[in-house]
């Protein structure tokens, strides 16, 4: 089975090359419309493809995740050496990002090899979402949908983030966040109506 594009709707057309190339336009107008709706200040979304290296990121992740699903490893890993050059930003190509996800800033943010990003997340400069130690299989968080992760936070190890937490800048993350909690910290802990609670 092809893999598809990552934070594309699947193909049900069955139409093969055409349908794939849809898809990767349909995920690149997604990617734009996403930064319009979530940076104020965007001007236009030429301006947001030509500038903006959080989604010249996603872009390179894009083709180098799908080298990886089809076995090009080594092709994979050099093509996101060259992407991070360029934008700042470390993603590797097994991770699996959800579609509208927005890299605001950008530089300095790492994603990690088991991580996985559901939908309309949006991760701040600086910000790691990545591993503990040095296990093998699933050592990289788990973002849910419609999550906010501020500006150099860390998020590490195989943990989840419900969907709709907000992280803060600057937090250091390695429990599990129930959905809809804010976290604030060095350790991470959670804010609740204006009183701290352990997570």
């Amino acid at each position: 089975m092809p893999a598809t594009v990552p934070g594309a709707a699947p193909d049900a057309s069955g139409d093969g090359q055409a349908g794939g190339l849809a898809r990767l336009v349909g995920a690149i107008r997604g990617d734009v419309r996403e930064a319009l709706e979530r940076d104020p200040a965007a001007r236009s979304a030429v301006e947001v493809a030509l500038c903006y290296p959080g989604v010249h990121a996603i872009w390179g992740y894009r083709v180098t995740h799908w080298l990886w699903g089809r076995g090009h490893r080594l092709a994979a890993r050099l093509l996101s050496e060259v992407t991070r050059v360029l934008t700042g930003v470390d993603i590797h190509p097994g991770a699996t990002l959800g579609p509208g996800l927005f890299i605001d800033h950008a530089t300095g943010v790492v994603i990690g090899e088991t991580t996985v990003v559901g939908a309309h997340v949006m991760l701040y400069h600086g910000v790691t979402l990545g591993a503990t130690g040095k296990a093998k299989g699933k050592r990289h968080p788990t973002v849910g949908d419609r999550v906010v992760i501020g500006a150099g936070a860390k998020v590490l190890g195989p943990i989840t983030i419900g969907d709709d937490a907000s992280i803060g800048a600057n937090a250091v993350v390695v429990k599990p966040v129930p959905p809809g909690t804010v976290v604030v910290g060095v350790p991470g802990r959670g804010v609740l109506y204006g009183q701290d609670y352990t997570i």
